[in-house]
């Protein structure tokens, strides 16, 4: 069974790397493959070649539901109904949207915004509204969040937002007794009213919903920095908490009632596994929850049929029914911990000789999961914990044994007495605040946490045996041995430029701005990207992901251009993750409390052999747009021109300044392509190779402008655009300028060309 199940996983993992779907033939090929390795009892290829087959037919039906190109950016009416819990926040209501009885060909999933609604949107309710819509497209950058692959893996075929006209109309409501969904916005709609003032409030609602939107980012980076995040949502150890209390209770209830026609074992994992299938869709039966479930519901049939089980075999039927149901749970981090942590917890723990007690029960998890888990979170995060072990040594019991048992019964009791309810609850808040503090203490330690570079593949696989042999049992010889094999994993170092070569990376941040510049020897950053919101911007979101992927450890230099937000957005952030050395800004007074120094024209210095020289603003300009900085990098091989949101005054002033010094082979396109900017005279004294736009997919300003392009294009210069390329990185290469794109080399079947 484990040898089938892992074939059946390695046959999906094939097709997730494939650039394009095979045609019908090759499936009508791989049928008759399969049918001959069945009648040849080659179980093992015949599990892999089904794994191909089903991950292929199951992407197909994916990608046939999905908004059909010649409908983008049109108004479309539909009908439909509000599927999960909507997220808000200061500007917007994001939700899905399940489709019903469309008008025109639309996918059966949209993930849609509605902007200052003036109504209360809710899980179940029905709408008939206006929308306009896009393929699924997000920014693809290195180490960042890949919304699109997320899309895609969600089901959901397209995104928009709600129009305001015509005015949306609510047809009606779910009842509770059809709709999960409609039972956990009830739940969450009580909360907010029972508890409303609450500290704790999102956090309740996240380990008795699945509700994590209320989470602010710092305290996401108190969990992350200490281990602790697994606790904060519905994983699968506490629905097998919750099962196993109700199991415990019940079969002493049930042996006490002397009822004994029915076996007290039978009737109590009966209702122990409804308990767990309800606790699970209150979390929207996320891959952890499945997984608990599944496992539990193998478990509770063994002493239904009073049979003996083995753990890994339990496992293995798990991994199954999961990659069944949804084969592209493989593309989600959380499927690889979530199982992961469960077969590391299995090796180290069943089967052993002696029994431990319950806190060495709880060392021996905490550390074993601890450094089983630390090369997969390295790789996916380039970040592990190392004060994971002591915090979730003391968080995992107050969460488990306290908080989860006494919110579920706050829950049960605040349908019927809210004043008794909130009461418990209070307790639960108390018991939280004080864990928050002890946590936030622990993530303040030095090296709390340590951030390394990505490291490769083969250094993951290395490290595999490593764990096994260092996790074996206290009688295998040479257990120090695994150590040298997790040495790959602690000296992956990523690609230095060569001295006087520099390597730039203009990131996709959408409609906005963000430059990564690396030397031998120095980082500099031009521009963060837009913030969204209190708890969202691109700092955080992306530039941070990138730069731990790179290993680096402090920025030297920050530059931010101009005051806009899509351009200033993400500085705190990105500064509050890294240390930053020194600010250069034309707005030093929007960045007051980093010391930051007025970018002036003439300022200028040298790293490893590159020379930087900011050439404006050398004269205040009318538009803050012109007031930009403008920083020119120049190598042995060439020269690089950074021009914020620059338009026609500031381009004709550094025409008429700097004339042929203004020579460049790439040149960020100034102003995202603007028909304000790339004047004529500009681009001939500027003379680029190549001309990269950052702009977002389909975005409201129409950048880059058709005529801009046109201009690029008289002059034969070569132009990529981030919202096509998504990153886009220029590189020395054999004396030679390199322009590589992230979505060109990194294509999947299911990015959106």
């Amino acid at each position: 069974m484990i040898t089938s199940a892992l074939s059946f996983l390695a046959g999906l993992l094939l097709v997730q790397q494939f650039s394009a779907l095979p045609d019908s033939q090759w499936l009508i090929a791989g049928v008759i493959v399969a049918g001959i390795l069945a009648w040849l009892r080659y179980w093992r290829w015949l599990f892999f070649v089904v794994g191909v087959l089903w991950a292929t037919v199951f992407a197909m039906a994916a990608l046939a539901d999905r908004l059909p190109e010649a409908l983008e950016g049109l108004d479309i009416p539909v009908k439909g109904i509000i599927a999960g819990l909507p997220e808000r926040d200061e500007k917007r209501t994001r939700f899905d949207f399940i489709v019903k009885k469309p008008v025109q060909k639309l996918p059966s999933r949209l993930r849609l915004s509605w902007y200052y609604p003036d109504q209360q949107i809710k899980a179940g309710q029905h709408w008939s509204i206006t929308v306009r819509l896009k393929r699924p497209h997000g920014s693809l950058n290195p180490g960042g969040f890949d919304y699109e692959r997320w899309l895609f893996t969600e089901g959901i075929g397209a995104t928009g937002y709600v129009r305001p006209y015509p005015k949306p109309v609510l047809a009606g409501r779910d009842s509770a007794w059809t709709s999960i969904a409609v039972w956990r916005q009830n739940i969450t709609d009580r909360l907010s009213h029972t508890i409303k003032d609450s500290p704790g409030l999102a956090l309740i609602k996240a380990l008795t919903i699945g509700d994590g939107a209320g989470i602010t980012q710092n305290q996401w980076e108190v969990f992350r920095k200490t281990g602790t995040t697994h606790l904060v949502v519905i994983s699968g150890s506490h629905i097998g908490l919750v099962a196993g209390l109700v199991y415990f209770l019940v079969l002493k209830l049930w042996a006490r009632a002397g009822l004994l026609a029915w076996s007290p074992q039978r009737v109590a994992a009966v209702t122990a596994m409804l308990a767990a299938v309800f606790y699970a869709g209150l979390a929207g039966f996320s891959v952890p929850a499945q997984r608990s479930v599944i496992m539990l519901a193998i478990v509770m049939f063994a002493i239904f049929s009073q049979r003996n089980i083995r753990p890994f075999n339990t496992l293995a039927v798990a991994l199954f029914a999961v990659l069944i149901a949804d084969p592209l749970a493989v593309l989600a981090a959380g499927f690889w911990l979530s199982f992961l942590a469960v077969s590391i917890i299995v090796y180290a723990i069943a089967g052993r000789l002696g029994k431990p007690g319950y806190f060495v029960e709880i060392l021996k998890i905490n550390w074993s999961t601890s450094v089983g888990l630390s090369p997969l979170l390295l790789f996916f995060f380039q970040q592990v914990s190392v004060c994971s072990p002591l915090a979730n040594f003391i968080a995992v019991p107050v969460i488990s044994l306290l908080v989860v048992p006494m919110s579920l019964l706050a829950i049960l009791v605040m349908f019927i007495s809210p004043f008794l309810a909130s009461k418990l609850f209070f307790a639960v808040d108390t018991v939280l605040q004080g864990l928050l503090w002890l946590l936030a203490h622990l993530a303040e330690l030095p090296l709390a946490t340590i951030n390394h570079a990505q490291p490769s593949v083969w250094a993951l696989l290395f490290a595999i045996p490593g764990i096994l042999l260092l996790l074996a049992p206290v009688g295998i010889p040479a257990r120090w041995l695994s150590l040298a094999m997790f040495l790959p994993l602690v000296f992956t170092e990523s690609k230095q430029p060569e001295t006087g070569d520099i390597n730039m990376t203009l990131l996709d941040v959408g409609q906005g701005l963000s430059v990564v510049v690396q030397t031998a020897n120095h980082w500099l950053v031009y521009d963060a990207g837009a913030k969204f919101s209190a708890e969202s911007d691109l700092g955080q979101s992306v530039l941070l992901p990138f730069l731990r992927l790179q290993g680096v450890g402090k920025i030297d230099k920050l530059i931010i251009s101009h005051g806009d937000n899509d351009h200033i957005g993400g500085a705190a952030s990105l500064m509050r993750g890294i240390p930053t050395e020194q600010v250069l800004t034309s707005v030093p007074q929007q960045l007051s409390d980093y010391s930051p120094l007025m970018c002036e024209a003439g300022q200028s210095w040298i790293w490893d052999k590159v020379r930087f020289t900011v050439l404006s603003p050398g004269q205040a300009f009318a538009s803050e747009n012109d007031n930009s900085c403008v920083l020119k990098i120049q190598s042995e091989y060439g020269a690089v021109l950074l021009t914020g949101d620059i338009e026609e005054g500031a381009e004709s002033w550094l025409v008429k300044n700097y004339a042929n010094n203004l020579k460049a082979n790439v040149l960020i396109a100034p102003h995202h392509g603007s028909k304000t900017s790339s004047t004529a005279v500009f681009l001939q004294a500027v003379q680029p190779d190549y001309v990269l736009i950052s702009a977002g997919y389909r975005n409201q300003f129409g950048h880059p402008h058709t005529d801009i392009l046109s201009r690029y294009e008289n002059i034969k210069t070569k132009w990529l655009n981030s919202a096509d390329s998504g990153a886009i990185t220029i590189s020395v290469t054999d004396n030679a300028w390199a322009v590589q794109s992230l979505r060109e080399r990194e294509y999947k079947y299911w990015n959106n060309k």
